[in-house]
């Protein structure tokens, strides 16, 4: 396999503007290749090209509006992972108290396997996760100030308490495997259909982990859909063969998970953010028309009326 091989500032500005990419001012260009990386903002460059096939840049096309587009992933990427956080901490104590009342606050009985769901198609999964959970109790028990405190004055780590050393992912996978009365219990809470929570949770974990890797958020798509809901219907999302275009895997499946999960207070300061970034990228790109960048990022035209919905 042959290497890509080192490029200088000087050769990636060349390489760009050989694709046709207009450079306002090139000193500026390179002190912003050398901090964010060539490879991390060309990432952003589809959104500007011609076709897949010819990989030129829209006449027109600036540094400028690249970088901007870059600069707004970031942003709505911190957004999301603010109002997630929220989301993961929510779900993370309503699973611990739930459990805990029912099964007590000690490891030996919160994580009987008698307390999970008896499935036999699931007990190989049961089992898995249950080990994960002991796993971070050995591991990380005296690594946390929190889990250390309990374990040092009263011998073992409630369930409130381990919760924060558990990843999203885990408490994903921790809901996947509950009896069907207690998920039951705990998507009440939500008003959501404890199925719809398990995906929801899934993928929200998959979003999560994309905003704090810095990964590019704005064109992901996961290999999961959430299930139709009424915000699909009530926005009159458009569709594709009696499938909803947006809102199922996308960035706009994020923003009608968070409608249901977080407060309505929470959830319309979230959108306000939200829609800040997204009248200053309008601003600042001209070249691409607006309604193109949000279908991009899967949201529809009339995106920000989910908040009255």
């Amino acid at each position: 396999m042959r290497d890509k091989g080192f490029k200088s500032l000087d050769e990636q500005i060349e390489i760009l503007r050989y694709k046709g990419l207009v450079f306002e001012d090139e000193y500026e260009a390179k002190n912003i290749l050398l901090r964010e990386n060539y490879f991390f903002i060309s990432g952003y460059r589809h959104l500007f090209m011609e076709s897949f096939h010819d990989r030129k840049f829209l006449e027109g096309t600036t540094f400028d509006e690249l970088y901007a587009v870059f600069l707004f992933d970031r942003k709505i990427r911190n957004i999301m992972f603010q109002y997630m956080l929220v989301v993961e901490n929510n779900i993370k104590s309503i699973i611990s108290y739930q459990l805990s009342k029912k099964y007590g606050i000690r490891e030996k009985d919160y994580l009987n396997y008698k307390n999970f769901n008896q499935d036999n198609l699931k007990q190989r999964q049961v089992h898995d996760v249950i080990n994960k959970m002991k796993r971070q109790i050995r591991v990380n028990g005296r690594q946390h100030t929190a889990t250390m405190h309990y374990l040092s004055n009263y011998g073992y780590i409630p369930l409130w308490i381990l919760v924060k050393v558990l990843s999203f992912g885990m408490v994903s996978e921790l809901y996947n495997i509950l009896k069907e009365e207690d998920a039951a219990s705990i998507a009440e809470i939500y008003g959501i259909k404890p199925y719809d929570l398990s995906i929801y949770l899934s993928l929200l974990a998959n979003f999560r982990n994309l905003c704090a890797h810095e990964d590019i958020l704005y064109d992901h798509r996961t290999q999961r859909e959430i299930p139709d809901t009424k915000y699909h219907q009530m926005l009159n999302i458009e569709k594709t063969e009696d499938h909803y275009n947006y809102g199922k895997n996308d960035l706009f499946s994020v923003i009608i998970m968070l409608k249901q999960m977080l407060t309505e207070e929470e959830f319309r300061e979230f959108v306000y953010h939200l829609g800040y970034e997204i009248d200053v990228l309008e601003g600042k790109v001209k070249v691409v028309p607006p309604r193109q960048i949000l279908n991009k990022i899967g949201f529809p035209d009339n995106w920000r009326e989910i908040v009255n919905c």
